[in-house]
């Protein structure tokens, strides 16, 4: 009887496998989409070689490149997202939102969440680039820092250990690709004087 339920249950839901590709949630519902152990979920597009994996992080040197999460078909709208940032001095990075994949060049789509401590860019971390600027760093290099971004409607925060460094919120009139509306993430490699290492990224997703 018992063999005969499972087998039953199994027709009924298409067998275990219909399982196997959700992703994992903890009590809060956070998923974590890089742990370090694989790239499983995620597509680089140019220059491949600017992307390194190894010893629990993903390290962005090298020319220009973008690593996109493809993990989930379901687009993101509101949600909050947390990755472990650290620069090398002089190094250039970013966070990208309700972006899309492209196969090369700057992503054309969403907004970027700035990575930069002391490279010569006015425009320092946590920053939505040419949107919302951050003009004073609110980290260090060397120092790994929560880079934690929310997005409900067109409201954005920024956090960067836990201190809001952008409250922003997008006029309605916002024409073009540049704004807040639904997409995946990426990382940035912006050029070969720029090491940024990422690790525990994690994402929620929101009403």
């Amino acid at each position: 009887m018992r063999m005969r339920l499972m087998l039953a249950l199994l027709l009924t839901f298409g067998g275990m496998s219909t399982f196997a590709d959700e992703p994992a949630k903890d009590g809060d519902g956070w998923v974590t989409i890089f742990d370090g152990k694989s790239l499983d979920g995620w597509k680089i597009n140019e220059n491949k070689d600017s992307w390194k994996l190894a010893d629990g992080m993903l390290t962005a040197k090298g020319p220009r490149s973008h690593i996109f999460y493809v993990g989930d078909d379901k687009p993101f709208v509101n949600f909050e997202f947390k990755a472990e940032v650290m620069t090398k001095p002089g190094s250039n990075g970013g966070i990208f939102f309700h972006t899309k994949y492209q196969a090369d060049g700057w992503p054309s789509v969403g907004h970027e969440s700035q990575v930069n401590i002391t490279q010569g860019d006015p425009q320092k971390t946590g920053g939505i680039y040419n949107v919302a600027k951050v003009l004073e760093a609110p980290a260090k290099d060397n120092e790994w820092w929560t880079q934690h971004i929310i997005v409900k409607g067109r409201h954005v925060v920024v956090k960067i250990n836990d201190k809001v460094v952008v409250d922003y919120t997008e006029p309605d009139n916002v024409e073009g690709t540049r704004k807040v509306s639904q997409g995946t993430f990426a990382l940035q490699a912006h050029d070969p004087n720029s090491t940024v290492h990422y690790r525990n990224i994690r994402v929620k997703r929101l009403p």
